[in-house]
């Protein structure tokens, strides 16, 4: 078959008419020195603070290899600082740079429920890829004012002794401050456990911990069933001090998803000294100006722009929330550290875990004297908030007269009566780990110490007479629980039939 010239003229023509020049604009820089997950780039001059840069290696197996991505956070005169979010030792002096036009997103969405990522999203877990089509900045804005209302909604930790006095309300961010070893990640992994069977989905973020604690943070939570409702988001101590840093940022950003979508989700970031530390070792590198304890001056705005994220939305955006419980490790009991005061000062409040305390045996080894919720009643159910106010005045009022009592020889009646009942107080709001409690349980308790129940049992009798109680309820009155439960009031005839029952059962454990 022989082509006419005229055919192959038409069928170019047709070809010419079709093409389409795009001409492709991209800035692009040269790598000028890299090193301890930072790399300086020269010739990325339209880079926007923050953005997304990708580095392309002049080694190796380009088909086969992976794209390495940096953040600009530097913007100087001649260069510009990144840091290196993967491996920098593949990235070389002379190795392109190009922007991208985007800030740093992560996959979120339901699919990441019960899954262990890291910083970047990425699954960790072996059980396939995440699949969804929803991404978040990692440096999402905070809701204002107006899309917020206010915490009145209670996020029940199943601690008697912070739902009682120090309580949590759904989008309020509580601090959880103390030593090394002093039952911090205890405390907040309960909290996850009691929201079993609820409707809080939770997030917990492990900054530089070792990678066999967060494997065994895992499977306890696989143990109980609590991997059913929670995203684990690890970067361990092995990982680079860039990960490290936008680890917490990851996982409110998978957070604020469930926020914006109406659900209610709590996270926890354990913990954010370290967070602060990878920060400084990052601006450090990035020849930024070092302040107090050699921290950069933007320390404080790391931290709060990342927990005034946590919110209660109003009606109008769905009425979702996102609760925050940060930690923080003192030294030695130091308070009033760098990192610790400025926590303090974002958050709504703070639960500080006293050493001495903790070695006496009093876990949680709440101080509350130094512990407090800025929310307070809000944060609770009418029945709770009726009996944590005599729980309150009387262990105050216990702490005075303890004090005072070390000096005093004789005491009278009234003082030795006082000091009774808080000794039982503080027996009955310790609780071992792995047992969170319900609201309706912690409400009869308390009630059984306020209203004078234990005063008359030796202190080896009142852990006994608890547990049994508990058991007692469950058995013999289960109404009493469910009209807790479903008034949530404590009014004259359902304390009338707490005590009658607690009558009928100080009879038999006498017996």
């Amino acid at each position: 078959m022989k082509l006419k010239p005229e055919e192959i003229s038409s069928i170019l023509q047709q070809e010419i008419s079709k093409y389409e020049g795009a001409l492709k604009m991209e800035n692009v820089g040269t790598v000028l020195q890299v090193g301890d997950g930072i790399a300086r780039v020269y010739g990325l001059e339209k880079v926007m603070s923050s953005e997304l840069v990708e580095f392309i290696p002049s080694g190796g197996n380009k088909e086969n290899r992976e794209s390495i991505y940096g953040i600009a956070l530097n913007l100087e005169e001649d260069s510009v600082g990144c840091v290196i979010l993967g491996d920098d030792t593949i990235i070389r002096e002379g190795d392109q740079a190009k922007c991208t036009g985007r800030v740093m997103e992560v996959p979120v969405g339901e699919a990441l429920i019960g899954r262990v990522v890291d910083a970047l999203g990425k699954p960790l877990d072996g059980k396939g890829p995440i699949v969804t089509e929803h991404r978040y900045p990692l440096e999402g804005g905070s809701p204002n004012v107006v899309q917020r209302q206010p915490v009145k909604e209670p996020l029940q930790t199943g601690w008697k002794a912070i739902d009682s006095m120090i309580p949590i309300g759904r989008g309020q961010r509580e601090l959880i401050i103390g030593d090394r070893q002093t039952g911090k990640t205890a405390l907040t992994i309960d909290t996850i456990f009691n929201q079993k069977d609820g409707d809080v989905i939770c997030i917990y973020v492990a900054i530089g911990q070792k990678a066999s604690t967060i494997a065994s943070i895992v499977n306890t939570f696989e143990k109980y069933g609590a991997m059913k409702y929670t995203t684990v988001v690890a970067a361990s101590a092995s990982d680079p001090a860039p990960l490290l840093y936008i680890a917490p940022y990851a996982g409110c950003a998978i957070g604020e998803y469930l926020r914006d979508k109406g659900k209610h989700a709590l996270i926890i970031y354990d913990d954010l000294s370290k967070h602060a530390q990878a920060y400084r070792q990052l601006s450090l590198l990035l020849r930024r100006p070092p302040g107090r304890e050699a921290y950069p001056g933007d320390i404080f705005n790391l931290h709060s722009r990342l927990l005034e994220r946590a919110a209660k939305l109003s009606v109008e955006l769905g009425g979702g929330s996102l609760t925050a419980l940060p930690i923080v490790e003192t030294q030695a009991g130091d308070v009033s550290g760098y990192i610790p005061t400025n926590v303090i000062s974002i958050t709504d409040g703070q639960i500080y875990l006293d050493p001495d305390l903790f070695y006496a045996g009093v876990r949680p080894a709440i101080n509350v004297g130094i512990s407090v919720s800025r929310v307070g009643g809000s944060a609770q159910i009418p029945a709770m908030k009726q009996i944590a106010g005599k729980l309150k005045l009387d262990l105050a009022q216990y702490r005075e007269l303890a004090a005072f009592s070390q000096f005093a020889s004789d005491l009278d009646k009234t003082t030795q009566a006082q000091l009774t009942r808080g000794e039982r107080l503080v027996e009955i709001l310790k609780q071992p780990q792995y047992q969170p409690m319900s609201v309706e349980d912690q409400i009869i308790i308390i009630f059984a110490g306020t209203n004078g129940y234990l005063d008359s049992l030796s202190m080896a009798e009142v852990t006994p007479f608890i547990n049994g109680l508990d058991q007692f309820i469950k058995e013999k009155h289960p109404g009493i629980r469910e009209t807790i439960r479903k008034n949530r009031k404590l009014d004259e005839q359902t304390a009338g039939n707490i005590k009658k029952a607690l009558d009928e059962y100080r009879q038999t454990f006498n017996k």
